[in-house]
């Protein structure tokens, strides 16, 4: 296969296989912005014009503890960590134009987190600009700068190992040489595009952008190149963006806070009053449940110097999603939404059939995870397992927990009448796993397991009855069983240690 002059075989190929994916040339496209780039200002953009969008830095060792997890009652597909924080969240509606931007230091972990979210984007664009101390401080954004091999490493390892197009962001480096051998390096990896904020690693917003080094990058490389960096001076309206575009001779134009001022700015029509702009916003915030204070930050930012108006100060005193509905008049809104969401969700509680079993060699596995809230104060699944056992003269459950290197994580199996029970889902904590592992167990013998709103066991009643004989009051006894009940279910758990399991009562051997 012949190649074209500076590009390797490696990057006509990519360019090939992508012509019917998405497009980085002659396009328009949010940046990633901190905080900024969530679900609702994406889809914002997207209405209002933009060609592609960009989510926010995620960082890879956070990412890569996610599960994908999709959400019926919203539509959405949600990227959730194990403190159920939902990292990052996306719809079919921007599916094929919303870029992942991650924040990565390591090739391996790259792929790992490119992987897993492989079928839900476009593309996969990796952090070489941020100058910020919490993106650099691990060796990402701007740092990787400073490193071109493990840049040519991390590009390299994407491009070979997902089927999406693999992008980077990078800022100038202090000579034109130097940008423009970088660059190149860049595209022999097979990467589909580069972005470049016209800036210097040390330089902010306030400094003018250097469309000259963006000019000479264009004219160094094949790949499209997407210039950044005009929202200051020479981006305002979305006439200013063709000029942008002309002065750097980029392929296309990326933009940042110009578009998270107004988003509007995306239109040939607009730009249209921010107030307009401000509302539309809202409704997606609300219709995907966008975290309160996510959109509060985003609705500040676009407000600017009006943010100490009546408006302004009412929308920082909010502090939920229905408070900042109130302030801009969209209560019905909020309301109809609410309304609607409740009734997906008992659609599918009513629909919805029971985890059934499934064999796992000899375990007795169900996809179940340990909701606290959903139990009393002081009442455990594992409390209502023990006191099972012994109603029913067996021996105590014996849990055996295991670590997973990757991300943490903890699965438990608990062996009961010589049979074991596990989830099939991993959990944040040792603990969390341990109850997943007496849930599944009680759910398969049909045991209660002291949620809120079962009918009495009666456990709780002889307890009560023990108490009672025993000579102290209800409260004294209650504090008593917790405390002993905590201290059984301590020697009927197992140690974990480096991802190994260790049997019951046997403690690891130290390092």
């Amino acid at each position: 296969m012949p190649t074209r002059v500076g590009v390797s075989a490696v990057s006509w190929r990519t360019e090939d296989m992508m012509a019917g994916g998405l497009s980085f040339r002659n396009i328009t496209a949010l940046a990633p912005m901190v905080r900024v780039g969530t679900l609702p200002m994406r889809l914002l953009a997207l209405d209002y014009g933009a060609d592609v969008v960009y989510c926010e830095e995620l960082i890879d060792i956070k990412m890569a503890q996610c599960q994908r997890v999709v959400n019926e009652v919203l539509q959405t597909v949600d990227f959730v960590a194990p403190d159920d924080r939902v990292m990052f969240r996306t719809c079919e509606k921007e599916k094929d134009r919303v870029v992942f931007q991650m924040g990565t230091a390591d090739p391996d972990r790259a792929l790992i987190v490119a992987r897993l979210v492989e079928k839900d984007v476009a593309a996969i664009d990796v952090n070489m600009g941020c100058p910020k101390e919490y993106s650099t401080k691990g060796g990402m954004g701007a740092a990787l700068l400073s490193d071109p091999d493990k840049i040519e490493a991390i590009l390299r390892k994407l491009v070979a190992g997902v089927l999406i197009p693999v992008t980077c962001k990078i800022r100038i480096l202090p000579s034109l040489e130097e940008t423009i051998s970088l660059v190149q390096r860049i595209e022999k990896t097979g990467v589909s595009a580069v972005a470049v904020h016209g800036r210097f690693k040390d330089e902010r917003p306030r400094h003018p952008v250097h469309c000259d080094y963006i000019q000479a990058v264009t004219q160094a490389v094949s790949i499209p190149v997407i210039a950044n960096g005009g929202s200051l001076d020479l981006v305002k309206t979305n006439a200013d963006i063709e000029e942008f575009r002309k002065v750097t001779g980029a392929s296309s134009v990326m933009l940042a806070r110009s578009a998270m001022w107004n988003a509007s700015v995306f239109s040939s029509r607009g730009p249209f009053p921010v107030e307009e702009v401000m509302e539309e916003y809202l409704k997606y915030a609300i219709r995907y449940n966008n975290h309160a204070f996510n959109t509060k930050y985003c609705l500040c930012q676009m407000l600017r110097d009006k943010v100490e108006s009546p408006l302004g100060k009412q929308l920082q005193a909010a502090q939920t999603n229905a408070e900042i509905s109130e302030a801009y008049g969209l209560q019905e809104f909020y309301r109809q939404t609410q309304e609607q969401l409740q009734v997906r969700r008992d659609a599918l509680q009513s629909s919805s059939q029971p985890e059934l079993p499934v064999m796992d060699g000899d375990v007795t596995t169900m996809a179940v995870k340990f909701e606290r809230r959903e139990y009393p104060p002081h009442i455990t699944p594992k409390m209502f397992l023990l006191e099972w056992s012994r109603k029913e003269k067996l021996e105590q459950p014996q849990y055996e927990t295991m670590q997973r290197t990757q991300d943490r994580a903890f699965q438990s199996t608990v062996t009961v009448a010589e049979k074991k029970y596990r989830s099939s889902l991993w959990e944040k904590s040792k603990k969390f796993a341990e109850q997943a592992a007496a849930i599944v167990c009680l759910r398969v013998l049909g045991v209660p397991e002291g949620r809120i709103g079962e009918e009495d066991s009666g456990l709780v009643c002889k307890r009560k009855r023990e108490a009672k004989v025993n000579g102290t009051t209800e409260e004294e006894g209650s504090n008593k069983r917790h405390i002993t009940d905590i201290e059984q279910e301590n020697l009927t758990s197992t140690a974990v240690a480096n991802g190994d399991r260790h049997k019951p009562n046997n403690p690891p051997k130290q390092p």
